[in-house]
C-alpha cells in the first residue's frame, strides 16, 4: 500500500515539474515577442573624397606654373650687376612668388630645403624673405625672414616656414606669397668661379 502511494506521489511530482517547465517555455516565448516589438534599426553612411593641392611658382611674380622637378626648375632673374660678373661685395636680388592653383581646397605651409648645388658656391651668402607686395630690391622690407641673412649658398640655416593662401573659390587662384632672394658675394670670391644652387619649396596642406 505504501509503495502504491509513493509511486503515485512520484508521478504527481513529475507532472508538476513538467507543468512548470512548460510554463517557463511559454513565458520565454512571450518575452522574445515583446523584445522584437520594441526594437528598431538605423544605418548611416559616410563618403570620403580627397581634396586637391597644387603649389606653383613664378619668377616674374605674375605668371604662375608648375616646376615639379629639379630639371624643370624656374630660373631666377637677378638684378644688376650680372650674377655672371660678380665681384666681392656685390649684392644682387631676384624676385619669386608662389601660390595655390584654383582647384586647391586648403591653405598650405611652405618649407624650403637646403639647395642642391653644382660647381663652386663658396664665399657667397644669401637671405630669403617674404614681402607684402611684389618686387625685390634693396628697398624691399621683409615680412617673414625664411632664410637668415649671411647663410651660405648651399644651406638654409634655421629656416622658417611661411604660408600660402587657400583660393577664394574654384575659379580664382590663391593670393600670391611674394619672395625675395638677396645674394651677397663675399671677400673671398675668386675670379671665374661659377656654381648653381637649386632650392626646393615644399607645401603641406593645412
Amino acid at each position: 500500500m505504501n509503495q502504491q502511494h509513493s509511486t503515485q506521489d512520484n508521478r504527481g511530482r513529475r507532472r508538476k515539474v513538467a507543468a512548470i517547465l512548460a510554463g517557463g517555455v511559454v513565458v520565454g516565448v512571450g518575452t522574445m515577442a515583446t523584445l522584437a516589438a520594441w526594437t528598431d534599426t538605423e544605418y548611416a553612411t559616410g563618403t570620403f573624397t580627397g581634396g586637391y593641392f597644387d603649389l606653383r611658382g613664378s619668377t616674374d611674380q605674375t605668371t604662375f606654373s608648375d616646376h615639379t622637378t629639379s630639371g624643370s626648375s624656374a630660373t631666377l632673374s637677378f638684378t644688376t650687376p650680372l650674377v655672371t660678373q660678380m665681384s666681392p661685395g656685390d649684392v644682387v636680388y631676384a624676385p619669386y612668388a608662389v601660390n595655390l592653383f584654383k582647384t586647391s581646397t586648403n591653405a598650405g605651409t611652405v618649407t624650403v630645403t637646403a639647395p642642391s648645388t653644382t660647381g663652386t658656391v663658396t664665399n657667397i651668402t644669401y637671405t630669403l624673405f617674404t614681402t607684402a607686395t611684389a618686387g625685390c630690391s634693396a628697398a624691399s622690407t621683409p615680412v617673414v625672414t625664411v632664410v637668415p641673412a649671411g647663410t651660405n649658398l648651399g644651406a638654409v640655416g634655421a629656416a622658417n616656414t611661411f604660408t600660402v593662401a587657400k583660393p577664394a573659390n574654384s575659379s580664382t587662384d590663391g593670393v600670391a606669397t611674394y619672395l625675395c632672394f638677396k645674394v651677397t658675394a663675399g671677400a673671398g670670391l675668386t675670379q671665374g668661379q661659377t656654381g648653381t644652387a637649386t632650392w626646393l619649396f615644399t607645401a603641406t596642406s593645412n
